[in-house]
């Protein structure tokens, strides 16, 4: 009997015994001042970044539990070496990041050469490795070194408030002849899915977002200015673009103020799905909306192993006014790629010439 009774104890109370937390999961607050106080600090589920200096030819990485909160404190800035970077990185899931409005610099003057990524010297590239869930809000990014984000979330990530302020490579420089010192400055390059930029503010020399490959994103609310645009692409083979939402944006002093480039050379690529509304651009300097499927070409021969479908401007009108020398739109697909019908008839653009519509006649809503 007295066996028994034991044993019974034991059956109920062992449930209680195995739900103690782990000492594992014990919260703690940790603060990074300089490089050698990562490794502590992200063993805590909240991190505080104070103003410090990354040594030349180091990159801040900070690998974070799950659900870490990071709190910017102070302004971050890179010291300057010909290296391939990136200059930050960080990982994670269900992260939120508060930049509290403080800057990662750069120092980027000390390497454009007008050059990018294409040659010169040798650039950190991309600046910023994003590799979190959850949200980034209010961080500022000044004179990136050649791109500045890229992003690869794991899950559904946003990212709100950010500015990017590269408006001192658009001038010339010793290295830069007559050209923009800042060269390939994309503000995002993405390859990623679930993920969301809103409320941002982009000063660069090349495009606005760069999007590659990824289903269910939105861009949204932001400014892009001195740039190239808003892309999709450029498309490689074997990318997938679909679910895209690019609404509310202003865009000015541009080169273009919408595009999608796909590569000649591509194959086994698709792009569908995409929505553009109540967005709103000025002073465009080469294309109001260009579609083109010879990248790296300009409006040259097209390939045909990207197809593109319901590629639409609905909801709110998008408004775009283009300068004398431009082309207001232009469609160059590769035979058979671009199907379906596109409604178009929320799409307003002014100034400028006509573009060149080739291979495709599914445009509805919308005439020159």
């Amino acid at each position: 009997m007295a066996l028994s009774l034991v044993f019974v104890i034991l059956s109920v109370t062992l449930p209680f015994i195995a739900a103690v937390p782990s000492p594992a999961t014990t919260e703690c607050t940790g603060t990074i001042s300089s490089l050698s106080d990562v490794a502590a600090a992200v063993k805590c589920t909240t991190v505080n970044i104070n103003a410090f200096t990354v040594p030349a030819g180091s990159t801040f990485e900070l690998d974070l539990a799950e659900g870490t909160t990071v709190n910017m404190e102070g302004d971050v800035t890179f010291g300057e070496e010909n290296w391939a970077g990136p200059l930050f990185q960080v990982s994670g899931t269900s992260i939120t990041f508060n930049g509290n409005g403080h800057t990662f610099d750069g120092n980027g003057a000390f390497y454009w050469d007008g050059q990018g990524i294409n040659g010169g010297v040798t650039k950190p590239d991309p600046m910023m490795k994003i590799k979190i869930s959850g949200t980034m809000t209010d961080v500022k990014v000044l004179n990136s070194p050649a791109r500045v984000f890229s992003v690869s979330n794991p899950a559904k990530l946003t990212l709100s408030q950010i500015t990017i302020d590269n408006s001192a490579g658009d001038a010339s420089n010793s290295k830069s002849g007559s050209k923009s010192a800042g060269h390939n400055t994309d503000g995002f390059d993405v390859s990623s899915n679930n993920l969301t930029i809103e409320n941002s503010i982009i000063m660069n020399q090349d495009d606005c977002l760069a999007l590659n490959k990824g289903t269910n994103i939105v861009f949204q609310g932001n400014t892009c200015s001195g740039g190239h645009g808003i892309s999709i692409g450029s498309i490689s083979s074997d990318a997938t673009v679909s679910g895209v939402t690019i609404s509310g944006n202003t865009i000015t002093n541009s080169d273009q103020a919408l595009r999608i480039k796909t590569k000649s050379s591509a194959t086994d690529a698709s792009v569908s799905g995409v929505t553009y509304s109540g967005n709103t651009a000025s002073n465009i300097r080469k294309f109001g909306v260009i579609i083109d499927q010879s990248y790296p070409s300009t409006l040259g021969t097209p390939g045909t192993g990207v197809k593109l479908s319901d590629i639409n401007f609905t909801g709110s009108k998008t408004t775009i006014s283009v300068e004398s020398g431009a082309e207001r739109v232009a469609v160059n697909c590769g035979s058979g790629a671009c199907t379906g019908t596109w409604d178009w008839s929320e799409l307003s653009v002014s100034g400028g010439s006509a573009g060149k519509i080739t291979n495709f006649s599914g445009i509805s809503g919308y005439s020159e």
